[in-house]
């Protein structure tokens, strides 16, 4: 693209816009690992019409956004109502440019969201062996009724960081429940997702230890991450589940063959994780370098070898559509992500407010039958070069 266009968002707030990053790294604090030992629901919008205020058109795109009043959907059949773009959290304390990170400038990005309108915030106990709840917690302090606010247990990780498993016996699921709750500095968390399904236990054993935390008033809703349909079909006869949580966009949208099927037929809301294929849909990379060493993405499949140009060539494809439309890559990929159904809530993440304006600025973006289909032309299913987690990350996705 010869210039980048980017469709405005903008909120009157007191915040700081300052984004000032700074070097400098937190050790992973030692993660508790234990030994081994609906009826009066309402009606599911229909494909069209966006829960809440203002104008829509195809797949409730947003024509008319405001300070106060960003589109809303529903979690599952009667959980809460969520902006129809949440915020990921997980880039702010691991992963993405670690050396990079700044908790205050983070801070200043959720209050910024929250400023806008937005309510929905995910987080995970993994992220940053739970530095990033803990930095939600601040950051939610004092607006707390505001917030629907989503975490997930399930991925262990050792002292030093290091990845140790999935588990999802039930007593792990009350332990990382409570620890979670202290980190956050809240009595109830909205959505508890299982991460990753852990093989081991039978699923509805770990559904059922969740359930119990519901009944307990600690959690409100259930959710899981990455989990295959057939698992799916056994959680919910045990407990209801309000959503699944999976990586979706332009360059990963395996789950359109059997998985998001399986969500609308069960009544769930999609969250789409990683809606911008951890950034490389923007177009900001354009060549390996552009990454910090120390970012997990160096070390992706997509980003790696021969791989990177041949998606960097699908991107330059998007890049010319988004600039005959008038916004940026980005911009093209959120709003093709929110156009694929009133029951899907992307959840891209930042830790700089101009990325997230322009995020939030994708729902103003209105795509047309015929733009839809020419975007699908562009990168359809399949097209991506590479899988989407390594090898050892892949086996714990699906199951």
């Amino acid at each position: 693209m010869s210039k980048r266009t980017v469709v405005p968002f903008s909120v009157m707030s007191g915040a700081n816009r300052r984004n000032q990053l700074v070097n400098g790294e937190r050790g992973c604090p030692f993660f508790p690992v234990r030994t081994a030992g609906s009826s009066g629901a309402p009606a599911k919008p229909q494909p069209g019409v966006e829960v809440g205020r203002g104008k829509v058109s195809l797949g409730g795109m947003a024509t008319s956004t405001t300070a106060t009043s960003l589109h809303k959907r529903r979690l599952g059949t009667n959980g809460p109502e969520v902006t129809a773009l949440g915020l990921g959290c997980m880039g702010m304390s691991e992963f993405y440019s670690p050396s990079q990170m700044d908790d205050q400038a983070s801070i200043r990005v959720i209050h910024h969201y929250l400023d806008a309108g937005g309510n929905f915030l995910d987080t995970a106990d993994m992220y940053g062996c739970g530095r990033n709840e803990e930095l939600l917690g601040r950051a939610i302090a004092g607006r707390r009724d505001t917030v629907v606010l989503a975490t997930k247990f399930g991925n262990v990780r050792g002292p030093k960081g290091e990845f140790l498993g999935v588990r999802g016996d039930p007593a792990y699921v009350r332990d990382c429940c409570e620890a979670s709750l202290r980190r956050l500095q809240v009595d109830v968390i909205d959505l508890y997702y299982q991460h990753r399904v852990d093989p081991k236990v039978p699923i509805e054993d770990t559904i059922g230890a969740m359930a119990e935390l519901v009944r307990a008033g600690k959690v409100r809703h259930l959710g899981m991450s990455e989990a295959a349909p057939a698992t799916l079909r056994r959680a919910v006869k045990v407990h209801p589940i309000a959503a699944l949580q999976t990586e979706y966009s332009l360059w990963s949208r395996d789950v359109e063959a059997e998985v998001l099927p399986t969500v609308r037929e069960l009544g769930l809301t999609f969250v789409a994780y990683s809606p911008l294929g951890r950034g490389f849909l923007t177009g900001q990379f354009k060549k390996l370098d552009d990454l910090p060493a120390d970012d997990y993405r160096r070390h992706h499949p997509r980003f790696e070898g021969a791989n990177f140009q041949k998606n960097l060539d699908l991107v330059a494809k998007l890049g010319e559509l988004a600039q005959r439309k008038g916004c940026t890559p980005g911009q093209l990929a959120l709003a093709w992500v929110l156009a694929q159904g009133l029951d899907i809530v992307p959840i891209p993440g930042t830790k700089r407010i101009p990325f997230l304006d322009e995020n939030l600025g994708a729902m103003k973006v209105t795509l047309t039958p015929a733009e839809l289909r020419e975007i699908d032309a562009v990168l359809p299913a399949g097209s991506t070069a590479g899988a989407r987690y390594p090898a050892q990350a892949m086996a714990a996705v699906h199951r």
